[in-house]
């Protein structure tokens, strides 16, 4: 069961119009009352003949009327309405329980407390059997105004309850991280203009494509702007920016003005405050050298940034820093996943940009992130974005199996967490990355079946696999790709590689229970581990002698007496090792 608390301003007779008419997209059948705050008397325009709409109203504005005309100052924002709806499988309510069902939504908000004889005036009037519209003026009896701070919450907390009391479908309990979902007013709105979008959804998938571009508020304002996107920066007397509004060309209100959206009322996350966090902290220094080893391209380096999340998101500390970690790498999966849909080929974009879409809401909880622990994850999206050219086919293919498994990660998070919306988020991601990861990996799987290894070469390569990953070996050789797994395995070998150890590696690296196609999962991990020969190690062994060398040749340090003894066994030891 669904409420949704709408400000509807002060025309009381005007929503009393909307409700007992014939609607303008849901047709309205039979229009009543099955609650009020006095049903005895109360004039019914549904079920009376000589009862009207502006009686009924004038009956609900009476608490109104009589403040203003204390006070002198008219109240312009008075009247409040609430849309209770069932969800489609749910059983047909009577009257009188969705009567009911009223009652204890109001009381819920605060428009009306159990035994309170001075609360607000309110009605809920049914036009179909699924729903009802409850209406308020949010003017006591004693003439002062209900306390409904946070009233959307106490409801949700209200549904939650009903749902179980009345044998309806059981909803998730809300946690204030999703956005706001559309009105009815903005999704007509967009029906008439042919949008295929809302406003405030349409600006949301627009300042998350920005994001991974951007290393600072400012720049992500620009980046908008270029895009067409219409944006207003607050900016405080010092010059600092304060927050912003953003709005889409051709959104007008009905006197032809613009109409903006702060970035927190399109999302939570949204806020200027929260994109700053995340793109303009920093992260640890790394040594000169710390990258040398890195892959040469950012779609490498997004893959190796995965390799540590297992890790990242399951770990712990007693302090709670584990979990501020753990939110901040999914955040910043979810950029990358953004950046990753926005350089993929035109065939795999559209299920990417869905998963990025259904991951919006896994990328936030409750749980306060540490984004300084995130920055290579960060980095890694923000060079995707900006890279001048796409990906080889087997480098987008690991990414994007790595993506896969990290969403499940993420979920697993939440839901040990207990966040529900965002564990059925970080599943519908994983769902439409799965289909990514197959598409992105079919022309290779083509090429390898066609360079399937002798008979003999496979024998050897299974007996491999049974002694790297005994308890998946059977599963693995069963795969339809197990051909193409030995393809990679053959050329891994030929490169220098043992595939007994490539195995073992790529094993620790992505659980396999849980893989649809454990074959793929390892060619793309093999494939990653293993795109570069192994190094010679001799070659090694000799360059390490080369460097030790030349420190020897450079004039030492002088040594502490007490000290020269042991350093000289020490040397001893490295010479005879």
């Amino acid at each position: 069961m669904i409420a949704a608390i709408k400000a509807a301003g002060s025309n009381t007779r005007g929503l009393l119009a909307y409700l007992y008419g014939p609607g303008r997209h849901d047709e309205h059948l039979d229009p009543h009352l099955v609650a009020g705050f006095a049903m005895l008397g109360m004039p019914d325009p549904g079920r009376d003949e000589n009862a009207t709409l502006t009686e009924l109203g004038h009956y609900l504005d009476e608490p109104v009327r009589l403040r203003n005309s204390e006070f002198g100052k008219p109240v312009t924002d008075h009247v409040w309405h609430c849309p209770v709806r069932a969800a489609p499988e749910d059983r047909y309510l009577s009257d009188a329980e969705w009567g009911e069902i009223a009652q204890r939504i109001v009381q819920a908000a605060g428009i009306a407390p159990a035994d309170d004889d001075l609360a607000c005036r309110w009605i809920a009037v049914r036009h179909a059997d699924d729903h009802i519209h409850i209406l308020a003026t949010t003017i006591r009896e004693d003439g002062r105004r209900p306390k409904l701070h946070d009233s959307g919450i106490r409801i949700g907390d209200e549904c939650r309850q009903i749902e179980q009391d009345y044998g309806l479908r059981r909803l998730k309990k809300g946690d204030r991280t999703a956005a706001r979902r559309p009105t009815q007013a903005e999704m007509h709105k967009a029906d008439r203009l042919g949008w295929e979008q809302t406003s405030r959804e349409w600006l949301q998938d627009r300042i998350r494509a920005a994001i991974p571009h951007a290393s600072s508020a400012e720049e992500l304002l620009a980046y908008l702007e270029a895009g067409d996107i219409l944006v207003k920066p607050r900016h405080g007397p010092s010059g600092d920016l304060l927050g912003y509004a953003v709005g889409r060309p051709g959104d007008l209100n009905k006197d032809g003005e613009q109409i903006y959206h702060p970035g927190g009322k399109i999302a939570p996350d949204l806020s200027l405050p929260k994109l700053k966090a995340r793109l303009e902290t920093s992260g640890p220094e790394e040594h000169p050298t710390a990258r040398r080893n890195q892959p040469i391209t950012p779609w490498h380096q997004a893959t190796e940034a995965l390799d540590t999340l297992h890790t990242e998101i399951t770990g712990t500390s007693a302090d709670g820093g584990g979990d501020a970690r753990a939110q901040a790498h999914i955040t910043a999966l979810g950029v990358l996943i953004e950046a990753t849909a926005q350089k993929s080929s035109a065939d795999l974009r559209s299920q990417l940009q869905s998963a990025s879409r259904a991951f919006a809401r896994a990328q936030r909880s409750q749980i306060r992130a540490d984004d300084r622990a995130a920055h290579a994850l960060r980095t890694a999206a923000r060079d995707i974005a900006n890279t001048a050219t796409g990906p080889d086919g087997s480098a987008l293919a690991a990414l994007v199996a790595a993506l896969v498994w990290a969403a499940v990660l993420a979920g697993r998070w939440h839901e040990a967490k207990g966040h529900a919306h965002q564990t059925n988020a970080a599943r519908r991601a994983v769902q439409h990355l799965q289909s990514a990861a197959d598409d992105a990996l079919a022309p290779t799987l083509t090429d390898l079946e066609a360079r399937r290894p002798k008979n003999d070469t496979c024998r050897a390569l299974a007996n491999d696999v049974r002694a790297a990953v005994p308890e998946h070996a059977e599963r693995i050789l069963a795969d339809p790709g197990w051909p193409a797994l030995a393809t990679v395995l053959a050329d891994a070998e030929d490169g220098g590689h043992k595939p007994h150890q490539l195995l073992k590696e790529a094993a620790a690296r992505r659980e396999l229970g849980t893989a649809h196609s454990p074959a793929r999962v390892l060619i793309t991990r093999i494939q990653h581990t293993g795109r570069h020969p192994a190094p010679n190690r001799r070659a090694e062994a000799a360059r390490r002698r080369t460097t030790t060398q030349a420190a020897v040749v450079q004039a030492p340090k002088p040594e502490p007496a007490s000290k020269a003894p042991a350093a000289a066994a020490h040397r001893q030891r490295r010479h005879r090792h």
